[in-house]
C-alpha cells in the first residue's frame, strides 16, 4: 500500500528502459518503494535497468510485454497483479519517430500512432481495471506538451500524445471517487536517449526533474503535472494562438 504522503511500495513500468521511467523508479526507491516490475521487450538492455535497480535495494523482476500486441496486454498484465497489489502503474512508453521519413512513409506514421496511442489505450484500461478491481493505486502517464498543439515540425507525434492526453484525463474523471489516482505528466524537451541528436528546445528538461516532478505530483495527488511547470502559461498562449500566426512562429 501506499504511504501517507502518497508513494508506492510496489510499481509497475510500462516501458521498462525509458530514462524517465528509470529516474522515476530510482527515485522513489530512495524514498519507499521495494517492488518494481520492468515491463518491455526482452533486451539487455531491459535486464540492465534491471539490474541496477536491484543494487539499489529492489525487487526487480522482468515482464514481457509490447506495445503494438494489446491481444497480449490482459494476460501480461494480469499475471502481474495476480502476484500481489501494484500501488502504482507507470506508463512510460513511446516513440518519437522521424517526422520528414513518417510524411513519406505512412506505415511509419501509423507505428507511432500505434505505440503511443492505441497501445497506451490498451495497456491503460488493462491496469486501470485492474487496480479499481483492487481498490486502490495511481496510474500515471507520460504525456508531453507536444499534445497541447500540433506542431509543423512533429505533428505526427504531436497529434498521438494528444490523443492519449485527452485519454488519460477522460480515464481519470472516468476512475474518480474509486480509488483511483490518475495523474498525466506533460514535459517539454527532455534530454535523453529519445531526443539525443536533436536541437534542443527551450526550456529544456531532464529525466530526473522530470522524476522529481512526478514524486511531487504524487504526495499533492495532482492530476496534471507541467515540466518545467512554466511551460503551462506558456502552451496556454500557444494554443490560442491564431493559426497564421502560429505558422510563423519558429516552432
Amino acid at each position: 500500500m501506499k504511504d501517507a504522503f502518497g508513494l508506492p511500495q510496489s510499481l509497475l513500468v510500462l516501458g521498462g528502459t525509458s530514462d524517465i521511467a528509470l529516474a522515476t523508479a530510482r527515485r522513489l526507491i530512495a524514498r519507499r518503494t521495494r517492488t518494481v516490475w520492468l515491463a518491455g521487450r526482452p533486451s539487455p538492455a531491459l535486464e540492465k535497468a534491471a539490474e541496477e535497480l536491484r543494487g539499489l535495494g529492489a525487487d526487480v523482476r522482468t515482464v514481457a510485454f509490447d506495445a503494438l500486441e494489446p491481444e497480449s496486454h490482459e494476460s501480461v498484465l494480469g499475471k502481474v497483479f495476480a502476484e500481489c497489489d501494484v500501488d502504482m502503474v507507470l506508463l512510460a512508453f513511446g516513440i518519437l519517430g522521424d517526422q520528414a521519413h513518417d510524411e513519406r512513409e505512412p506505415v511509419s506514421a501509423v507505428r507511432v500512432a500505434q505505440t503511443n496511442y492505441t497501445g497506451a489505450v490498451s495497456a491503460g484500461l488493462v491496469a486501470a481495471a485492474a487496480l479499481q478491481t483492487q481498490g486502490h493505486g495511481s496510474l500515471v502517464v507520460l504525456s508531453s506538451v507536444a499534445g497541447e498543439r500540433a506542431r509543423r515540425s512533429n505533428f505526427i507525434y504531436g497529434s498521438s500524445k494528444a490523443g492519449l492526453d485527452a485519454f488519460a484525463q477522460g480515464l481519470g474523471d472516468a476512475l474518480y471517487g474509486t480509488g483511483v489516482h490518475v495523474m498525466v505528466v506533460r514535459p517539454g524537451f527532455v534530454r535523453s536517449r529519445m531526443t539525443a541528436g536533436l536541437d534542443e528546445a527551450p526550456l529544456a528538461t531532464t529525466p530526473d526533474a522530470v522524476a522529481t516532478a512526478i514524486e511531487l505530483g504524487l504526495r499533492r495527488r495532482s492530476e496534471t503535472v507541467w515540466v518545467p511547470g512554466r511551460l503551462r502559461l506558456i502552451m496556454t498562449a500557444l494554443r490560442h494562438t491564431p493559426r497564421p500566426l502560429f505558422r510563423r512562429l519558429p516552432l
